[in-house]
């Protein structure tokens, strides 16, 4: 007797398909979200790392044909 008076379940397969959509999409942003960061904390860690450890090329320049062996004229010496 329910099935005369619409006693049936209501579709609602719609509903359901377009909350699991969003879920993907909230799922994809989120995982968008957490690459940014990582390669912003990478790029971060990089910049730390080559201002901490510059190392002796930072330091030559790049001017003269053999920058390890320095200036070679007597006037630019220190202490001349």
């Amino acid at each position: 007797m329910g099935g005369m008076f619409g006693g049936g379940k209501p579709d609602t397969s719609a509903a359901e398909a377009q909350l699991a959509q969003q879920r993907a999409e909230t799922e994809r942003m989120r995982q968008q979200s957490e690459e940014e960061k990582r390669d912003l904390q990478e790029q971060m860690a990089a910049k730390r790392r080559a201002t901490q450890r510059g190392g002796k090329r930072m330091l030559l320049s790049d001017t003269r044909l053999n920058p390890e062996l320095g200036l070679e004229d007597e006037q630019n010496k220190l202490g001349a």
